[in-house]
């Protein structure tokens, strides 16, 4: 297929946890410990994991967890000793309760002692395959106890600076309660309330530090944030909100010299978490600076407030902004009946100017999987949505691992429930992932024929997604329907044009497609033209006078180029 010249390519990053994307455990214990229910290591991402996940049609991978976090596993013959349980959400820990920034998570090396070499090949391993490596920068907290032991000569580890004796100081890098001692939440029972030696020693940290999501209390409750403590960038949060960024906070250079120490060994991009839990200034100082050391750098926002994406890409200088709370949250509520796709139209006038810089997804490691039961009980489902996230506007796209064969999330892990959601914070393992894993294979030799199916109709969404230039970097026209449950528009670019039909609904569902003379006008072609299917469907259509109906299955996306007739059509 033949395109116009394209001037750069829709990123589609594949994000995965090396916890349990390598793990062949094929049976796990909640609260079970690594010993018994297995990990994955960055080993266990070879050569063919890479090239499968390549050929598959990624251009990035997001990898979640690298950092060393806060973690109930001790490597006491390494000197890394574990944290108190109290203070760890599960067994693993959360990728996002960082205990060093300058060093990698031990579970996931095959020798603890040459971690960051091992982590160092897989980001040359990954280069190697064409693919860009995305990490996590997590800006706003770290873990309870944080204690580098890996920082560089000359860099003074986070906190050993600090004033204790005042809740806040602009050169602080932590916010206190003097004369407090933290007392852990008495409603989360550690472990599953399994004995544990740590537990007969309570966890003591005095004066205590406020919690990552801004609670100023030395008594956070079990829903708060209690495993991290918030990093203050110059904000006299508890007093009058007063920013003192003049000079530049101590924190603020501090968390510049851990993105430029990644960016040296060669990582392409940082996922940065909730981002708009930290100053806007803050990232407009830094952004650039990283920049300068390398301009390819993509900085992604975690961010959930739609009122601010304009301030994050024009001020902040983000290349990438989560659409959760639009796109997403839009796209499930269709997919569950609350909401008919008018609301598309909505969201898409109102992140008119932004949509280039948007990051689209159905699953991450937050949100609850498509084939759970709290979602939509079948992945099949996923694939009108996935249409619309992948072809909407120039955006990048996401896929999670596991998303492209229906991984369910079933069953409670431990400190993860059963909720839908595959954990982040215990050792665990993905079933149906693994049977494309295949034993270390990544050929898919133990998916059934639908799974195969389903992951094929992925890659080729994904691979049109990414290439096409008429979605890459074409214009967007909506076709305008009475119907609730579809939702159907043209994107074009020169001489390349898609229609894009989709179907969120149990039933077959007959479209009426509808081009106005303004339309063919705008995008070159008459009334009179063809239609051919070249995605979810190999069907063709004849538009006579702007007109056609065309006949769309339950739950289907499907993607058709205009063409002009041809003497046999």
């Amino acid at each position: 297929m033949g395109f116009d010249p394209v001037p750069m390519r829709k990123p589609v990053i594949y994000q995965l946890l090396p916890r349990l994307f390598g793990n062949k455990q094929l049976a796990s214990t909640p609260w079970g410990k690594m010993e018994d229910n297995g990990v994955g290591k960055f080993a266990d991402i070879n050569d063919q994991a890479l090239i499968a996940i390549r050929q598959f049609g990624a251009t990035h991978v997001w990898y979640t967890g690298v950092l060393e976090h806060a973690s109930v596993t001790a490597y006491p013959a390494d000197g890394i000793m574990g944290d108190h349980p109290t203070v760890v959400k599960g067994r693993a820990g959360s990728p996002y309760a960082i205990r060093d920034y300058y060093d990698v998570c031990p579970d996931l090396a095959l020798d603890v002692r040459k971690r960051m070499n091992e982590f160092d090949d897989l980001v040359e391993r990954t280069h190697g395959h064409g693919l860009r490596v995305i990490i996590d920068f997590i800006p706003n907290h770290v873990a309870r106890v944080y204690r580098s032991d890996t920082t560089p000569p000359g860099v003074e580890p986070l906190g050993a600076g600090d004033d204790l004796s005042v809740t806040f100081h602009p050169d602080n890098n932590f916010y206190y309660l003097p004369g407090e001692a933290f007392v852990a939440p008495a409603s989360y029972v550690p472990l599953g309330g399994k004995p544990h030696p740590a537990l007969e020693n309570p966890y003591y940290e005095f004066p205590a530090k406020a919690s990552g999501n801004d609670v100023f209390s030395a008594q956070p409750d079990a829903y708060s944030w209690f495993d991290t403590v918030k990093l203050n960038y110059g904000v006299d949060i508890t007093g009058d909100g007063r920013e003192y960024f003049d000079p530049v906070p101590d924190t603020w250079t501090k968390m510049r010299d851990i993105l430029l120490f990644w960016v040296r060994k060669g990582i392409d991009g940082f996922r940065c978490d909730m981002a708009e839990m930290v100053p806007v200034a803050f990232w407009s100082w830094v952004i650039p600076q990283v920049k300068a050391e390398r301009e390819d750098i993509d900085f992604i926002a975690e961010i959930y407030n739609a009122d601010r994406y304009r301030t994050f890409v024009g001020e902040a200088g983000f290349d990438y902004l989560y659409d959760k709370v639009l796109l997403y949250d839009t796209l499930r509520q269709i997919m569950r009946d609350q909401h008919g796709t008018t609301a598309i139209s909505r969201i898409r006038n109102q992140l008119s100017g932004v949509g280039p810089r948007l990051l689209h997804f159905l699953e991450n490691h937050d949100e609850q999987r498509i084939a759970s039961r709290h979602f939509a009980g079948d992945a099949w489902r996923a694939i009108p949505p996935m249409v619309v996230s992948a072809t909407i506007d120039e955006g990048a796209v996401l896929v999670y691992f596991g998303q492209e064969v229906g991984e369910p999330a079933l069953d409670s892990s431990g400190f993860s429930g059963d909720d839908g959601r595959t954990t982040i914070f215990d050792y665990w393992h993905a079933p149906e992932h693994q049977k494309w894993m295949n034993h270390g294979q990544f050929d898919g030799g133990m998916l059934s024929a639908d799974q195969r199916k389903l992951r094929e109709c992925y890659s080729d969404l994904l691979h049109l997604a990414s290439s096409h230039p008429a979605i890459v970097c074409g214009e967007f026209a909506e076709l305008v329907s009475n119907k609730d449950a579809t939702f159907s528009y043209i994107r074009f670019h020169g001489n390349e044009r898609l229609l894009v039909v989709v179907n969120l609904s149990d039933h077959e569902e007959v479209v009426p497609v509808q081009v106005t003379t303004d339309l063919a006008l705008r995008i070159g072609v008459g009334s009179n033209f063809a239609l051919r299917g070249i995605f979810g469907t190999d069907d063709r259509y004849r538009v006579t006078d702007g007109q056609c109906l065309i006949t769309i299955g339950a739950w289907q996306g499907w993607v058709f180029t205009i063409e002009a007739f041809k003497p046999m059509d």
